[in-house]
């Protein structure tokens, strides 16, 4: 008995500290998006900006936000964004997509691009968070 419950203990403390770590993940990404709000919009009611609503980023194409004028660089690059993609891009977006009209230096600090990458890919295309 006294195993039983010292396992059943030991999920609860593991699932306690996962949904933790994801919630500091999420909170960060979110303190993260702060040097992208003054291009981009995500969340219920995001609207498009100097860049495009970033909302159901996730296995959404490139240059396909609807009523975005992108560049031929973005609309032709024949990315669907995924995670591999995303973190690879965020580090440097000139070096992933040349011609792109994205002026920003990128986010080298795994951590951070990670944690990015979790508040990003929360919210679906209504700009809804994924349940």
């Amino acid at each position: 008995m006294k195993k039983l419950t010292f396992g059943a203990l030991t999920i609860l403390t593991v699932t306690a500290t996962a949904s933790t770590a994801m919630a500091q993940d999420v909170a960060a990404g979110k303190s993260s998006f702060n040097k992208c709000l003054a291009c981009h919009a995500i969340g219920e009611g995001a609207k498009n900006k100097v860049g495009p609503e970033l909302n159901g980023l996730n296995g959404r194409k490139s240059g396909t936000a609807p009523d975005y004028n992108y560049s031929d660089a973005n609309k032709n690059s024949g990315i669907t964004w995924d995670e591999a993609t995303f973190k690879e891009y965020i580090k440097d977006p000139k070096a992933k997509i040349p011609g792109t009209k994205m002026a920003f230096a990128g986010i080298k600090n795994e951590t951070e691009i990670n944690n990015l990458w979790t508040y990003v890919s929360q919210f679906d295309k209504d700009g809804k968070i994924k349940q």
